[in-house]
């Protein structure tokens, strides 16, 4: 186990059920080589799940087909790209072989991404946060189980999630079928 998701299993248990996928679909449909080891950890120990009441961990399958990773990714391409024609894109995504995909979105329309540049291992990607209705973006060269781990700590603040994130006292809420 990560040690990004050793500190989560510490401050919120995991449900006893794992949740096992099959990946290599999962990739294909993304059009890339790989998921991030950690990623794939931390869907098989939490699975698609709302965490302190505001952040939604995308579940390839998710049986809450709203948290579905695939949908979410289908739906953030369209947008950004259609949002390029009017804004401009952030540094880290003027190369235009580098492209985002999402790996966690918030109540507030949120969206988090991993950074996908060419070449890059799927191990090496890093977040970015974009707020719901704007152009601000933030970077963090950090893994997707590193960010949530060192969000819910306190160890890393995003001033684009809300300020009321995360609760003093952690919530976990595994997703379900609606």
């Amino acid at each position: 186990m990560n040690p990004a998701l050793a500190r989560l299993t510490q401050l919120l248990p995991p449900p006893p059920e794992s949740r096992e996928k099959e990946w290599r679909p999962v990739e294909q449909a993304l059009r890339v080589d790989g998921l991030p080891s950690d990623y794939k950890e931390l869907i098989r120990a939490y699975g698609g799940s709302n965490w302190d009441d505001y952040l939604y961990l995308l579940e390839p399958g998710c049986p809450n087909d709203n948290y579905d990773l695939i949908e979410w990714e289908d739906r953030q391409t369209e947008a950004l790209d259609g949002l390029w024609e009017f804004e401009k894109k952030p540094t880290e995504l003027e190369d235009e072989a580098t492209r985002v995909i999402p790996w966690a979105t918030t109540d507030n329309g949120e969206c988090l991404y991993w950074l996908v540049r060419p070449g890059q291992a799927a191990d090496q990607w890093t977040v970015m946060v974009n707020e719901a209705s704007g152009d601000r973006w933030e970077h963090y060269l950090v893994s997707c189980t590193q960010f949530l781990a060192s969000v819910l700590t306190g160890d890393l603040k995003s001033t684009i999630l809300s300020s009321r994130f995360p609760l003093a006292v952690h919530e976990f809420r595994q997703l379900k079928a609606v």
